[in-house]
């Protein structure tokens, strides 16, 4: 291993790239089919939140719903499984920045996102939110995916321009094992 890379199961972390109140998100290095190295997302339960079964269903729900949407402005979703105590979802790896660092960095240099910009990353989430809440299952019944968290740190641009929705960890939809009560917040 190389600077300070650790093993994970058939990855190698490279490093943590974001932390929430129940994941963790690192990029990951694994071994392509031809052999060349891939560079995935890796999110995965706090250590703390190992042995919580609602938390653990949580990531499997997220994992159900994510795996079966296929859109260019929605992160892919790969897999669900799990190395010892420790389950994980692996995604695409966006390599940029989400739309908070990007908006607090203009703020900070005190310039504004350039209106075409802005619309286009506009167009991009209503694109993946539309394609979401349409989604249906093989039989044309729909999914009913409402994504319920929408915000900044949710939206990746990538260096290249593109927009990326991620982090359907609490999205509301017909195939959930967990629905949340009335009233209730996640």
């Amino acid at each position: 291993m190389s600077n300070g890379e650790r093993d994970f199961g058939p990855f190698k972390l490279v490093r943590r790239v974001a932390v929430g109140g129940m994941a963790e998100v690192h990029l990951a290095r694994t071994k392509g089919a031809t052999g060349d190295d891939k560079y995935v997302a890796i999110k995965m339960i706090h250590p703390n939140f190992a042995e919580d079964e609602q938390f653990i269903m949580m990531l499997v729900d997220e994992a159900k719903i994510a795996v079966q949407l296929s859109h260019d402005n929605i992160a892919h979703t790969f897999d669900l499984g799990r190395v010892g105590d420790t389950y994980y979802i692996t995604m695409e790896y966006v390599n940029g920045a989400d739309l908070y660092k990007i908006l607090r960095t203009a703020s900070e240099k005190d310039v504004y996102l350039p209106f075409d910009c802005a619309a286009a990353i506009a167009q991009g989430v209503a694109s993946g939110l539309d394609y979401a809440h349409r989604k249906r299952d093989a039989n044309g019944t729909p999914l009913g995916i409402v994504h319920r968290d929408v915000s900044p740190q949710n939206v990746l641009v990538s260096y290249s321009g593109e927009v990326k929705l991620v982090d359907f960890g609490i999205a509301k939809a017909a195939l959930k094992e967990q629905q949340t009560a009335a009233g209730v917040i996640k």
